[in-house]
């Protein structure tokens, strides 16, 4: 079950802040602050790196609650990976989340059919990524495309963007994000 939620909230109300306010900081909408604080939906990882830097976070500080790896082994077993997103919509694994001093993030997506990231979205780092299986729609600012497995993506977070599976079935993609935003 996740703990998102509940989280971002417990940082807000510390901050003494009103959703409208985390709202106007982050760029994000505060019915949909107030829908992730409730647990209703899961945020992208675009959507949620922006609401913990308005709050003035960080994103590894957000998930510092997951231990570090005993022996910090190299290597992760798919079913080691950690999910930070919605199986039902979008699943973010993250291979790696317990090594110390992160320089990537990177990620293992699985956009259920019609799963959309919603409202474009922009965060300092770099994007990149490779289309498994299935069709993703990419948009990035002005820029738009289709792609299909084996076609990639690098481009600059700062430029709004976002994804949508286009596919009737679920589509997937292998992704790195640096800095990482968690």
């Amino acid at each position: 079950m996740s703990r998102v939620g509940a989280k971002l909230r417990e940082l807000r109300r510390r901050r003494n802040l009103a959703v409208r306010e985390l709202a106007a900081r982050s760029g994000v909408s505060h019915s949909t602050i107030s829908l992730i604080e409730r647990d209703m939906i899961s945020p992208s990882v675009d959507t949620l790196s922006a609401i913990v830097d308005a709050l003035g976070g960080t994103m590894t500080a957000f998930f510092s609650g997951i231990e570090p790896a005993a022996d910090l082994s190299p290597f992760y077993p798919s079913g080691e990976a950690t999910e930070i997103g919605n199986p039902q919509t979008i699943s973010y694994k993250v291979i790696g989340i317990n090594q110390p001093n992160r320089q990537l993030l990177m990620l293992r997506e699985t956009y259920a059919p019609g799963a959309d990231t919603g409202e474009v979205f922009s965060h300092a780092a770099h994007e990149a990524g490779i289309v498994i299986s299935g069709a993703v729609e990419v948009i990035v600012g002005d820029h738009a495309r289709v792609l299909s497995a084996g076609d990639g993506y690098y481009f600059d977070s700062r430029k709004p963007h976002r994804f949508r599976n286009v596919e009737n079935g679920p589509s997937e993609i292998l992704s790195a994000v640096t800095p990482p935003t968690y």
